[in-house]
């Protein structure tokens, strides 16, 4: 097992009618910077049950965050914060609203240009905003960790930063809010829980036994509940499975004392800034044709997932390439495409342009074993048209 620390400070406020606690995990006399994107909130209860707990607060709200939240919109919340001299920002959303709250948090204070947090992807330890979160939508576990994604519209990149400050002080995650979820969304989000834990599990045979077994039950349930839930989304338990998924999917504790990849997620991060493609849509393309490129380096993990998720038998080859095909007929059972091509007709240099741009940016070296190159990135998204 590889040496690691494990640090997770944030609250984790779990179930029905939480939300009833914000005055109390909110600090006293905060002047609060209400976040929140295009006003779902208002539709399913959500708002009012803040507004109604934070009667005594004073408040300043901030819409408008993106899906793929975009750098030039937080900067107007930077400049709200700095003119109302606001000290705490709650993010109300899903994942992009959060992520993007946790750029506005490392931005007020930045000694710089802003746009260096992502563009150097610099680790923000200290002088941010602290921030609270109500989550709306379960999908990318940003309501527990430090990590977030933002999109830069100028220059058409969808880059990640992240760093020990920030951490959400606490998140209110109710389950209930799934029921009022268009049925898209959560596909996306199942397959996005799903794909951060192949990230942090596809890789190669260790000895951090717990480690496999705590992933294997993530993709185990979430194969077990996606369909469900999709067709269900009132069911509590479902909703709670799911929810709670979500978040072990990328709270930290998985990929601790374990080797990483990540390259499904950096390239399709490209294909969301050139195509807005949703963001789970395109790890379901991208997934399966890493897989296949990176066979040899995946076979054995390829071959234990096949055994313990979908209970395959065969010689190792045959179990790992089934194992693709299974993961590909999941996706598809979640409503994903997985092809690039049904997704935009305008793809035919795709895979030129993402291998160039990761080589201007010096990303030669990518995945667990450091052995992803640009050239190979060309080889995947092709395979993916």
């Amino acid at each position: 097992m590889l040496n690691f620390e494990l640090y997770n400070p944030t609250n984790y406020v779990f179930g029905k009618g939480q939300i009833e606690k914000l005055a109390t995990l909110t600090p006293k006399n905060a002047k609060i910077l209400l976040a929140y994107g295009g006003g779902s909130i208002f539709k399913n209860g959500v708002y009012d049950q803040v507004k109604k707990a934070l009667t005594d607060f004073e408040i300043v709200e901030f819409g408008g965050i993106e899906p793929n939240p975009r750098f030039e919109t937080l900067m107007k919340a930077v400049e709200v914060i700095r003119e109302q001299n606001i000290d705490f920002i709650l993010a109300v959303g899903g994942g992009s609203v959060i992520d993007g709250v946790k750029f506005v948090s490392a931005a007020v204070h930045f000694d710089g240009n802003p746009i260096d947090i992502l563009q150097k992807r610099l680790l923000i330890k200290e002088n941010a905003m602290p921030f609270g979160t109500v989550l709306t939508l379960p999908a990318t576990g940003s309501e527990m960790n430090s990590g977030s994604v933002v999109t830069i519209d100028a220059t058409q990149e969808k880059l990640a930063f992240g760093g020990s400050a920030m951490f959400p002080k606490f998140s209110i995650c109710d389950p209930t809010v799934v029921q009022s979820l268009p049925k898209r969304q959560i596909e996306n989000g199942i397959v996005d829980a799903f794909t951060h834990v192949m990230e942090q599990y596809l890789t190669y045979p260790h000895d951090a036994l717990l480690q496999d077994r705590f992933s294997e039950g993530i993709l185990q349930t979430l194969i077990e509940i996606g369909p469900k839930v999709v067709e269900n989304p009132s069911d509590y338990k479902l909703a709670s499975n799911f929810m709670w998924c979500a978040t072990m999917a990328l709270n930290g504790l998985i990929q601790k004392g374990v080797p990483n990849d990540w390259a499904t997620h950096m390239i399709g991060h490209e294909l969301t800034a050139l195509y807005e493609i949703d963001h789970a849509r395109t790890l379901a393309i991208i997934a399966p044709n890493l897989y296949r490129v990176m066979f040899e380096t995946k076979k054995g993990k390829l071959a234990q997932y096949g055994k313990r998720i979908f209970n395959l038998t065969g010689t190792d080859d045959e179990i790992a390439n089934e194992a693709i095909n299974k993961t590909v007929a999941f996706f598809e059972t979640m409503g994903m495409p997985t092809k690039l091509s049904d997704c935009t007709k305008d793809f035919e240099k795709t895979a030129d342009f993402i291998a160039t741009r990761f080589e201007e940016r010096g990303w030669f070296a990518m995945g667990e074993k450091q052995n992803i190159t640009p050239e190979k990135v060309r080889v995947i998204v092709e395979m993916s048209y």
